[in-house]
């Protein structure tokens, strides 16, 4: 979100400075002091409700930098009544279909399953390192939103979300080629060591082509519930363990690493 920041406000400052920009002040919605002065906001329970208004007050941040002061005001006036009441946060539509029919306009069109082929190839493009072995790491907004793609270079989605640490020391990534900032229903639960990514540090590849994607099982709940399911975990585990016979070794066996590439 800081890169959209800079954006608007670099282009706040080549459009020149206005007096009708000072209309909305977005800083009276004390959104940041209401999350620490509200005990329903520190509710680990809301988290996705203080991330969503962030989220708005940064969408009033744009309209604002682009002169649309009377949407910024609306805006911050949605945000008003959510501080007010964090329980409004439950009262939106439960229909999936519904709202996966409203966001399908927004979904970038590379996600589509295979649809669109990446750039491996190119001349002086360099090997695919392992996740274990990159030095130095990653922050997770390197891993969260970035595209991950098959041996072929076919695209498979993008990550939605990071599980660090479970009980037995695996660490996942949600890839999801549907929906739109939520795992979506076509996601898949990717061991974390199973993943390499390019000199660029642009995009993740699985060492498995587009048609053994399909062998790879969905997840099976939107809320997560098979974190409990040892069971399914283990068969999931399993046949991306079949389909990579050189993994790279799992995190209880993990040793300082130099970076090399594989």
């Amino acid at each position: 979100m800081t890169s959209m920041k800079s954006a608007a406000f670099g282009a706040l400052l080549a459009c020149g400075s206005s007096p009708a920009l000072a209309a909305c002040n977005i800083s009276d919605a004390q959104l940041e002091e209401a999350i620490l002065q509200k005990p329903e906001l520190l509710d680990p329970q809301n988290r996705y409700l203080v991330h969503d208004l962030r989220a708005l007050r940064d969408a009033a941040f744009l309209l604002w930098s682009y002169g649309l002061e009377s949407g910024c005001e609306r805006l911050l006036g949605n945000i008003r009544e959510l501080i007010a009441a964090p329980s409004m946060g439950k009262l939106g539509t439960s229909d999936e279909d519904a709202a996966d029919q409203q966001l399908a306009a927004g979904e970038p069109q590379w996600h589509r399953l295979g649809q669109i082929k990446g750039t491996r190839g190119t001349p002086h493009e360099g090997a695919l390192i392992s996740i274990n072995d990159l030095d130095p790491g990653l922050l997770t907004n390197e891993i969260v939103g970035a595209e991950v793609r098959t041996s072929d270079d076919k695209i498979v989605g993008e990550v939605r979300n990071v599980i660090i640490g479970t009980k037995d020391r695996q660490d996942y990534v949600i890839v999801a080629s549907g929906g739109f900032f939520v795992p979506g229903k076509k996601s898949l639960v990717v061991p974390l060591r199973y993943l390499f990514i390019d000199q660029k540090r642009k995009s993740f590849f699985l060492r498995i082509s587009n048609a053994q994607v399909k062998a790879v099982p969905l997840m099976p709940d939107q809320k997560y519930l098979w974190l409990t399911d040892k069971k399914w975990r283990e068969t999931n585990d399993a046949i991306f363990k079949s389909l990579i016979p050189d993994p790279a070794p799992d995190q209880s066996d993990r040793k300082p690493a130099a970076g090399r590439a594989q």
